[in-house]
């Protein structure tokens, strides 16, 4: 009698909470479930289930002998998927969430490069600025800026992608009205437009930090929301380095100060951790590595 199937009809019995139970969900009659039972028992050389006429429960062996089969049976279950989607072409729908700033050109040529490469693979994209819970919302993946890696979730996987700086940004008809600021302590004097919950310019060098007053006349929930006030003209503001150069700013926002950069961090794709990874998503993040690369 072959002892792995012996296994998965114990844990089915358990599971079930009886024989007749096993029986019905497996196909098969009930003797053969019990004889697959004695099998394990006469192997193992223990009683591991107490039964009568009205009930079924474990012995102190069968508890351990349940738990280290049920773990050992998922492990092999994982490892057969996961060894099917191998030689599987990625395919399916990937739903990703971006900051606001990155819903540009830089990330439009991508998925063009990405569509060519992966035709089976429809991406679904959100632009939010908060933190999402990526399993209870269902996103695959997710691009974030975090403070550090400590402020991201104990379980989740994050891989660096590439590293954001921002500039004080402004646009060229507010510096033509105002004049531009020659120095950081000149900023307090000039409109700006808050991004969040920010109170002061702050830049952080390798020598010192410097914190400067900020004027706040507005105050803007996403990143994509500060970068059209600017470009109208209601202020400076703090402005991905990305958002500067996309064409669609090009001709209206200039970096102000770019001597002095008001943030440096590093952007992560950042998933689920699982024992695998779907091929559509492994095609996604090995794709965001390699476009890092080029960008650097």
């Amino acid at each position: 009698m072959d002892t792995l199937t012996s296994i998965k009809v114990f844990r089915q019995v358990v599971e079930s909470g009886s024989f007749v139970g096993a029986a019905e969900r497996l196909d098969v009659s009930t003797a053969t479930v019990s004889k697959h039972v004695m099998h394990i028992e006469r192997r193992v050389g223990m009683r591991l289930l107490n039964r009568n006429s009205r009930s079924l429960s474990l012995t102190e062996p069968g508890s351990l002998y349940y738990a280290r089969c049920k773990s050992m049976l998922d492990n092999l279950e994982a490892t057969e998927l996961e060894l099917g989607f191998l030689g599987s072409a990625p395919r399916g729908t990937l739903r990703i969430i971006c900051p606001s700033w990155f819903a540009g050109r830089v990330l439009a040529d991508a998925l063009v490069e990405f569509r060519r490469r992966y035709p089976e693979v429809v991406v679904d994209v959100s632009f939010e600025d908060r933190e999402v819970d990526l399993v209870e919302e269902g996103y695959d993946l997710a691009f974030r800026v975090p403070r550090d890696l400590n402020s991201l979730p104990a379980d989740v996987v994050a891989r660096p992608i590439r590293a954001i700086t921002g500039y004080v940004g402004a646009s060229k008809t507010y510096l033509q009205r105002h004049g531009t600021p020659r120095s950081p302590e000149e900023l307090a004097a000039h409109d700006c437009v808050a991004a969040g919950d920010m109170s002061s310019w702050l830049f952080v060098g390798e020598a010192r930090t410097l914190e400067v007053p900020a004027r706040i006349v507005a105050r803007y929930r996403s990143m994509a929301g500060v970068a059209s006030a600017v470009a109208a003209g209601l202020g400076l503001a703090p402005l991905p380095a990305m958002l500067l150069e996309d064409p669609a700013y090009r001709d209206v926002l200039v970096p102000v100060l770019p001597e002095f950069p008001v943030q440096q961090a590093t952007m992560y794709a950042v998933y689920a951790s699982r024992k695998f990874v779907l091929p559509k998503l492994r095609a996604f993040i090995d794709f965001a590595l390699e476009w890092d690369s080029r960008a650097a």
